[in-house]
């Protein structure tokens, strides 16, 4: 009974992972149509921003739920701004040029801290069930995973700013001629889901650890799981983390971590398959 409790927490912590990974990608991918090849970067560079600032002695606290998502929302307008509004509607430039920054995040990231592994302390202790003990830190994970989904389901669906941001990723020309500035929605959405971004670095950081090329192990997990999710960005991340995550962790409990890895990606690959457009672009048709 409690190796059953174990391994479904396990499963749990392990959806809540793919969630935090994927979440920002989703909303720039979901509601922009441009794939952020420098997801995996703007991950680590949360992540450096939590060590950064709590080394210098910053609440850690603090650093992951402030300071993190910050500091990568306002990079992310600041790229927005200067590379991404002259890419949109070209989607192979826009992955070239996200890729070459990606590329030079990783090199200034490793001009300037070396490439050594970097951390924090993580927080909480172990929490014991049985004769097993699981992370503490693993609830914090799964909390946060579905307030992100939470409030963006809030924002999208129940204010008007989120009604607008969805008009103009619908209808930009209809949008611009009803007053709206899609120009300021189009870098407030990027800057938001850049934000989401920097936040599940920071919180992920305590686990992982932060290194220059770390964005290049986590950025595989964030495209698998938005894509067989579809265009919708909360179902599709949602259905597509949990079933990806489960099968994922399942297979680790019964074989290793590397099977886990690879039944991740044959579960994707049939899925999209087996249904081209994602899951919400079959299954979940219309929804958020």
């Amino acid at each position: 009974m409690d190796y059953a409790i174990v391994v479904t927490l396990e499963m749990i912590r392990a959806v809540a992972w793919l969630v935090l990974l994927s979440s920002g990608l989703a909303i720039i991918f979901g509601m922009m149509r441009v794939i952020n090849f420098a997801h995996g970067e703007f991950l680590m560079l949360g992540g450096y921003t939590v060590v950064v600032t709590t080394n210098a002695g910053v609440n850690e606290w603090f650093a992951i739920l402030v300071l993190a998502p910050l500091v990568v929302g306002l990079f992310g307008v600041l790229v927005e701004r200067l590379v991404i509004r002259q890419l949109y509607g070209r989607l192979l430039d826009s992955l070239l040029a996200t890729w070459g920054l990606s590329m030079l995040m990783i090199g200034g990231v490793t001009m300037i801290f070396g490439n050594t592994v970097q951390g924090v302390a993580t927080p909480f202790g172990s929490l014991r069930i049985g004769g097993y003990q699981i992370p503490g830190y693993n609830f914090v994970l799964i909390l946060f995973a579905a307030l992100i989904l939470t409030a963006v389901w809030v924002v999208l669906k129940f204010t008007r700013a989120g009604l607008i941001a969805r008009a103009t990723m619908q209808n930009p020309a209809m949008a611009e001629a009803l007053g709206v500035r899609t120009s300021w929605v189009y870098m407030a959405t990027f800057g938001i889901g850049s934000a989401v971004t920097g936040l599940a670095g920071g919180l992920l950081a305590p686990l992982t650890g932060v290194v220059p090329t770390m964005g290049a192990s986590l950025v595989g997990q964030s495209f698998i799981t938005v894509i067989t999710g579809g265009a919708a960005v909360i179902t599709g991340t949602l259905s597509s983390a949990t079933l990806l995550g489960t099968i994922s962790q399942g297979t680790t409990f019964w074989a290793g971590p590397v099977y886990g890895d690879a039944a991740l990606l044959v579960a994707a690959l049939v899925l999209l398959r087996l249904l081209p457009q994602g899951i919400t672009g079959r299954i979940f048709k219309r929804s958020l």
